[in-house]
Formats: structure tokens, sequence, C-alpha cells
């Protein structure tokens, strides 16, 4: 198939229209006319997902954070010009060197369905899925009820939680069983989580002042189990939706690779 079919079916799962306005999505460089025969998935792109990309002869990134965000945002007049990082310009120039199509789908995959936290939530064993309200987040249950230590436990058994570990408020010995979970940054949804009756929000990035005021003002149990981490689960989803969808639509199979490269920054703790 040729990469503005690939690009065309992903655009079906994931609206490009959908993203937030400040977002970057879609196509970010690479010839549309070229034959996609292996595609590489990973949550950041970075010179380590690149190089591994590369290595195994991608002819498509399929990526979930954008190279180009806050350096392609609008400049308001009086403010200074936003330099593009060189690294970035580098890579880019990388990918467009070596034939390879890089695709990002961000704040229009976390508002698909299934999106993000729905592929977040079923890494976890959550079930009954229905939406956060108010939001793009899920609100699920949990097969049966069990402590919050013990589902603690359990996240950092399933996902690839950084050298800085998970955080958790609340009782350890609290039996939990509705969860609300968000991919990604989530803290700006936790008056919404505080409406939903859930037990526990899972979530990442979770600052101080958001998270003191929401407990005082009588927040669930909470987890932060980090960016990467909550993310990473949609690229096994997307692999398989875009699998099935190439099979619907009469397309020779593909090879697909998921990186298991950790983008988390963080070294130790």
């Amino acid at each position: 198939m040729k990469a503005s079919e690939l690009v065309d079916l992903l655009n079906k799962r994931y609206d490009p229209t959908a993203a937030e306005i400040w977002d970057r999505v879609g196509v970010v460089c690479g010839d549309l006319n070229n034959e996609v025969k292996k595609i590489y998935f990973c949550v950041d792109v970075l010179p380590a997902t690149v190089s591994e990309a590369i290595a195994w002869n991608a002819d498509f990134i399929i990526a979930h954070h954008p190279l180009l965000l806050h350096e392609l945002a609008e400049v308001l007049e009086g403010e200074p010009p936003i330099v593009i990082a060189p690294w970035k310009i580098a890579l880019k120039d990388r990918l467009i060197s070596e034939g390879i199509v890089l695709l990002t789908a961000h704040t229009n995959a976390d508002k698909a369905t299934p999106g993000v936290s729905d592929a977040l939530a079923r890494a976890l064993g959550i079930t009954n899925l229905t939406p956060l309200p108010g939001d793009i987040g899920r609100v699920g249950t949990l097969p049966e009820a069990i402590s919050l230590k013990y589902f603690a436990a359990k996240v950092k058994s399933i996902l690839p939680i950084s050298k800085a570990g998970i955080r958790v408020f609340g009782n350890p010995e609290q039996i939990i069983n509705r969860i609300a979970v968000s991919g990604g940054s989530g803290d700006h949804l936790l008056a919404e989580v505080r409406s939903a009756d859930v037990d526990l929000y899972l979530t990442a990035d979770l600052r101080h002042h958001p998270v003191s005021e929401a407990i005082e003002s009588g927040s669930p149990a909470l987890i932060d189990a980090g960016h990467f981490a909550t993310e990473w689960p949609w690229l096994n989803q997307a692999a398989t939706l875009l699998a099935q969808d190439l099979a619907s639509g009469g397309y020779a199979s593909v090879e697909m690779k998921i990186s298991t490269l950790s983008t988390d920054p963080w070294s130790f703790s």
C-alpha cells in the first residue's frame, strides 16, 4: 500500500479535526507516494526511537507525541520568534533522508473510541468502560474489588513504570472497584473525577497544588503512574486496530513493531 492510503486509514480512526487547537497531528514529513511495508509505533520521536526504526528498516512511523509542537505554535505580536531545537531539525532531516513517513496521533487519539484511555484501562483489567463525564477519560470497574495497595502493585507490574516509580494517595487497605483513568497528564480532570463517584483515579503528571486542593475537597484515591507508562498501552491497541482495518480494506498485511524503548526522561530515584 502507499503511504497516502495508510494515512487515510489512520485518519478514519484518529480524526485530525478532533485534535485540540493547539495540537500538531497528522503527517510531519515523508513522501506519501512511498510504499509501506514496515510500520513502527512509538510514544516519543527521539533519536533513540528513530534509530531503532531505521535499524528495523521502517517505512512509516506512527508516534503519539508530536516531534514539533510548541515550536510551531502561533507567535503573538511583539513576542520573540520560536526557535526549533537543532536536534529536532536534524531528526526530521534524518527521517526524510531515510525515506520514512512520520505521522502523529496525539489528542485525536486521546479522543478516539477506542483511544488512549481505553487502552490504559483494558491493560489494567478495567472493564465496563464509559466516558468520564465532561471529558475523554474513561470510568470502569474491576472484575472484583481489591485493596489500593494490591492494585498499585498490579499497576507497577503491568505498565512500563519509570525509575521514578508511582505515587499513591489513599489508605493502602482501602477497597477499590470503580476506577477512572486518563492516559497522560490528568490533574486538570480532578473536579470531574470527584463528581464521577469513583474509588480511584489513575493518571499521570499530578502536581502538588491541584492534588492538595483536590484532597481537601474530597478526592478519591489517586495513582500517578507516569506519563510514558500510561500512554504506552495505546501503541499495541493502535497496531491491533490498524491490522484489522488493513484486512477489512483488502490490503496486504504489513510488518509492525511496537517500540519497547522507555522514553521516560528520569534516570533514577
